[in-house]
Formats: C-alpha cells, sequence, structure tokens
C-alpha cells in the first residue's frame, strides 16, 4: 500500500510534499497548483484550494496525511434561541444547500449576523469572523460572547491577539496575519464581504484553507467590477432579498423623498465655469471617468502640468459648490425644524462640508477624525435621545446600530448605490409603530442629479 499523501500548510499556501504521477499533478494544476523549485519540485497552490485538494486526492483513491488542517470541531450550543425570520432561515439553507459556501444578500437591518450565527452552531467548527472595522470587530466579539460564550471568543487586531476558537479580527488584520492563522479555521465568516475583492484583502482569503465559508453584504457589487471574484473568494450569491421585499414586515415602513435645489446665478456661473475646465481636460486626453481606472488615469496625468493641477482644483471645485450650496444648506435647516423631535442622521460625502454643518447649526459631527471614544459617547446619546441629530461623512455607512434613527438626510447625491442602501438601513431598524424617511436633498443640473437618476434606475431603493 503506498504511503499517505502528506498536505501541509505554509505559510498562507498548500504544500503537497511526496511525488505524484503525471496524471494527478494535471488535476492538481488545474486546481491552482504549481512546481515550486526553490522548494525541491513540491507541489505548491494558494491555501484557498484545500477543500477541492482533498476531494481530488481522495477520489484518486490517495490517503491523505492531513497536516493542513489545524481547525477543530466544537460542542457548540447557542446560549440563546428565538426562532429565525423566514428569510434568515430560508438564507441559511440556501448556503447549506450550495456546501456551506456562499454569499447572503440582505438589506442593512434584515439580520444577517443572525444567519452568521445560525451558520456557526450547523458547521460547529472554529471560526474566524472578518469585519471591515474595529467598532465592528468589537461588535461581533460581543454577538458572539453572547451567543456561545465569552470565554471563546477571541480577537485579532486594534493591538489584541488573542486566537480562540471564535475569533474577529479585521480585513487589514487578516492580511497580515493570515499566513499564521490560515490553517487554524475551517469557517470564515466575510462581515460586508463587498471589501473582499481588493487586491490585498483578496490575499487573506486565499491564504486560508476554510472549507466553509460564508459572504454578508446589503449590495455586493463593486464600481471596479470586483464582485465577480466574491464567487471564487467565498462561493456563489445562494440568496437574495431587496429592501422592498422585507419592509413593513421585518423592516420599518419607508418612504424616499428626493428634494431639489437651485443653484444661485452666481453659484451657477462658477460650476460651469469649473466643469467646464475639468471636463475639456479629461476629454482632451481621452479619460474615461466611467472605467475602473478612470479615476486614477485622471489622478495620474493632473500631476504632471500645470494644466493639470488646475483641470484638479477645477473638479474639486465643480464638485464643492453643489455639495455646499445655500439652498441646499436651508433645506436641511428646514428639515431639521421639520423633525426636531426625532433621531436624524445627516449624510455628507466629505469631512469639510460635516465640518461646516456642524458649526452652522451646532449638530456633533462624526469623521474618521473622531476619536473612538467621542464616537461612541455621540451615538450613545442619540441613541437615548439626548441629542437628536448627528452630521456624518462615509464612516457611519457600516457597522452602525441606531434603531432608534427614523430620519436620514443624504446632502450629496454622487454616491454610489451600496452608499445609499447603507445608509438608508441605518434608519429601516424596525420599531413599534415606525416610519422611516430618507431625504436625497440634490442640487439640479448637476453632477448629483444625474447620479441620483442613475440609482433609481437600477433600483437602489425599491
Amino acid at each position: 500500500m503506498s504511503a499517505a499523501v502528506p498536505l501541509v500548510f505554509d505559510r498562507g499556501t498548500l504544500v503537497i510534499d511526496a511525488p505524484l504521477d503525471r496524471a494527478d499533478q494535471d488535476a492538481l494544476e488545474a486546481i491552482g497548483f504549481a512546481v515550486d523549485e526553490r522548494a525541491g519540485g513540491r507541489l505548491r497552490a494558494p491555501a484557498s484550494a484545500y477543500r477541492k485538494t482533498l476531494a481530488h486526492l481522495m477520489r484518486a483513491g490517495h490517503e491523505v496525511d492531513d497536516r493542513a488542517r489545524g481547525y477543530e470541531e466544537l460542542p457548540l450550543t447557542p446560549r440563546r434561541r428565538r426562532d429565525p425570520f423566514p428569510h434568515q432561515a430560508e438564507a441559511l439553507e440556501a448556503w447549506l444547500k450550495m456546501g456551506r459556501r456562499g454569499v447572503v444578500v440582505l438589506p442593512t437591518g434584515a439580520g444577517k449576523s443572525y444567519v452568521a450565527e445560525l451558520a456557526i452552531a450547523q458547521v460547529r467548527r472554529s471560526t474566524l469572523v472578518v469585519a471591515p472595522t474595529l467598532d465592528l470587530m468589537n461588535q461581533w466579539m460581543a454577538l458572539l460572547g453572547a451567543a456561545f460564550g465569552a470565554e471563546r471568543v477571541g480577537a485579532v487586531g486594534g493591538g489584541t491577539y488573542e486566537v480562540r476558537p471564535l475569533t474577529v479580527t479585521t480585513y487589514d488584520s487578516a492580511y497580515i496575519h493570515m499566513e499564521h492563522l490560515g490553517g487554524r479555521f475551517g469557517l470564515i465568516v466575510f462581515d460586508e464581504c463587498h471589501h473582499l475583492p481588493g487586491a490585498t484583502y483578496a490575499l487573506g482569503a486565499e491564504c486560508a484553507i476554510a472549507p466553509f465559508r460564508l459572504g454578508l453584504t446589503a449590495t455586493p457589487e463593486r464600481q471596479d467590477g470586483g464582485h465577480d471574484r466574491l464567487a471564487t473568494l467565498v462561493g456563489p450569491t445562494v440568496y437574495r432579498r431587496e429592501i422592498r421585499e422585507l419592509t413593513g414586515d421585518y423592516l420599518a415602513d419607508y418612504e424616499v423623498v428626493r428634494l431639489r435645489v437651485e443653484l444661485t446665478e452666481e453659484e451657477r456661473r462658477a460650476y460651469e465655469t469649473a466643469r467646464g475646465e475639468y471636463r475639456a481636460f479629461v476629454q482632451q486626453n481621452g479619460i474615461r471617468m466611467s472605467r475602473p481606472d478612470g479615476w486614477a488615469e485622471f489622478l495620474k496625468l493632473t500631476s504632471r502640468s500645470a494644466w493639470g493641477r488646475s483641470a484638479w482644483r477645477a473638479w474639486r471645485e465643480q464638485r464643492r459648490i453643489p455639495l455646499q450650496c445655500d439652498a441646499k444648506l436651508q433645506v436641511l435647516e428646514d428639515l431639521l425644524v421639520q423633525h426636531h423631535d426625532e433621531q436624524v442622521i445627516v449624510f455628507t460625502a466629505d469631512n469639510d462640508t460635516v465640518y461646516r454643518i456642524a458649526r452652522r447649526y451646532l449638530v456633533p459631527a462624526i469623521t474618521h477624525q473622531t476619536p473612538a471614544r467621542e464616537r461612541q459617547e455621540i451615538l450613545a446619546a442619540l441613541q437615548a435621545g439626548t441629542i437628536r441629530a448627528v452630521v456624518t461623512s462615509r464612516v457611519l455607512n457600516e457597522g452602525v446600530d441606531i434603531p432608534t434613527a427614523s430620519v436620514g438626510v443624504v446632502m450629496s447625491g454622487s454616491s454610489s448605490v451600496r452608499e445609499h442602501v447603507q445608509r438608508l438601513g441605518r434608519i429601516l431598524r424596525k420599531g413599534e409603530g415606525k416610519e422611516a424617511v430618507l431625504y436625497e436633498v440634490i442640487t439640479a443640473e448637476t453632477g448629483e442629479e444625474l447620479a441620483s437618476d442613475r440609482r433609481r434606475e437600477h433600483g437602489a431603493y425599491r
């Protein structure tokens, strides 16, 4: 009887440390293996090929000496039990049928994290949860601790390195540490998995052997087309429900109101002048801003000449004017008065507008520059009703749960479909008799209005 084939995890890769015949080598090369001459001609592949490699070797009749697997089976019994909503049960069933791999797409506020909790209880393997921010990492630690016991939960990130059977990390930390952690987990949950296809974050997924993978997101689509890689990194989309399908029963009833404002004559002249200069530069240099690399090409060329630097300033000005025009700020003032007894979240695209609104209306501001403790205090005060409004840039698009908020005001209309769905999700937590409203305040006859029209054509809301 031939010796067992050694399968080894080596710094984020799989190594087969034994000679194989030509047919086996050809099959393994199709999986992703290549001959590593620096390692004595051994076969090496990304660690993510683990599941397919085991399946091939076993089908081919080989006994496998599996030294790669470092994860364990866990006797997991959730400390709390509740009946899942139908969409949560359907999502779990679809994921299980797909071999415990795939992406679940549900609106923010629809209970994606509970789907993950159910999946962890089903798989009963050492699990790594990957989240985009430290705030979300802490939320996941609290959730897993409440579900399965804090003694089982560890974290890697934010100055902590404590690996336990259920561990939570960030995408940044996963990328850094996966060459050491990649063999220790049988299930990986990628929260907000639309981040994953980025060049560096994808390496974190490729460096893990985890045969079971669950991706969670409200909007998987990426402007650069990278969402196509999710099928390889996590699995196909196995279940998807949109906001309109869950509104009323599982999310608050909501309304999206688009408010158009006009530039003054002076603002219009300045806007058209700046936009004309920016567009002339783009057209003369053959830059297609709709392409995934369009923005990078624009930045590269603007740094090479005085005209380019002037075009860059023109781009900023034609963007600033619609964001901060007088009519838009007056509409915001009216909305704050109208909803003075409700929790309001005001969203903008840039910090400059955040601070201008904060100073003008004495509203607390949250940006990426806000210290973590101050941010937590502001959100707690909003939740408690001590303050009625907060203004923020993109830092609250993900991972913040403010179920009492019922009004959102988007002050810039050029964001992506994903950002608007996430913003809407911040105010869609189901509450007794709660109705939510999202105001989209856009400046007429500008790029904001064009972007808003595209979102509606693509069904971003209903």
